[in-house]
């Protein structure tokens, strides 16, 4: 079994910045990649950014240039770095692990609210 937990939302004005981080713990052994979803009331789960063990890297066209994805593959740790945020990025945020039988884990979320 695998814990993700989360940390880092919050309230925040157009245009400012906020750093989303989670941490696995449990069975972390064959995690290979770690990201991050966002839900918006009334939407459905989208993704946001992923990384893989080989540090590839994968944004929805939304938050390129403006969202930033890192990890640390041995910890099993995985950060998002939100620049430039716009009040359509306000969501509940979700951790997400997979491992190499393809099972995925999900934090219990984390709400990000980009309003003045």
């Amino acid at each position: 079994q695998v814990q993700l937990v989360e940390s880092g939302g919050g309230l925040v004005q157009p245009g400012g910045s906020l750093r989303l981080s989670c941490a696995a713990s449990g069975i972390i052994t064959g995690i290979y990649k770690m990201g991050w979803y966002r839900q918006a009331p009334g939407k459905e789960r989208e993704l946001v950014a992923t990384i893989t063990s080989g540090r590839n890297t994968k944004y929805a066209d939304s938050v390129k240039g403006r969202f930033t994805i890192s990890g640390d593959n041995a910890k099993k740790t995985v950060s998002l770095q939100m620049n430039s945020l716009k009040p359509e990025d306000t969501a509940v945020y979700y951790c997400n692990a997979v491992n190499v039988r393809a099972l995925a884990y999900w934090g219990q979320g984390t709400q990000v609210t980009v309003s003045s």
